[in-house]
């Protein structure tokens, strides 16, 4: 069964993306290809998870109040309410408010700094 083995985010200001997602996970960038082209993104080396990408957004970001345009990554989280503050310290705002997922977690939708959003998930089996 196919599974992702990469993600990629794209980002109008790639130096703002890096700065807020080193900020809130720890994620390390290195440049990869032509200056300023491609970073590689490296996400950690425990648990499950895969590592991604960040390339310069080639065209128009999404406007404050549109829709996904793309795939919602998702990332693991000790605690969503510390995370999601986090967040909006480092220039993220919020596309939903957390959420119970019974049986799961908890779940929490914000913007990066670039439009695109992303999901915050706390494991918590307890959770209604």
């Amino acid at each position: 069964m196919p599974r992702p083995v990469h993600f990629e985010i794209h980002a109008s200001d790639p130096a703002r993306a890096q700065t807020f997602y080193s900020g809130l996970f720890g994620w390390e960038f290195t440049a990869w290809g032509p200056p300023g082209m491609y970073w590689l993104i490296k996400t950690g080396t425990q648990g499950p998870g895969i590592d991604g990408g960040l390339v310069p957004r080639r065209g128009d970001a999404p406007g404050p109040m549109a829709a996904v345009n793309g795939f919602v990554c998702t990332v693991n989280v000790d605690s969503v309410d510390q995370t999601f503050a986090q967040a909006l310290k480092t220039g993220g705002s919020e596309a939903l408010p957390k959420m119970p997922i019974p049986g799961v977690g908890w779940l929490a939708y914000i913007k990066d700094t670039e439009g695109n959003i992303l999901g915050l998930m706390q494991n918590d089996p307890g959770a209604k």
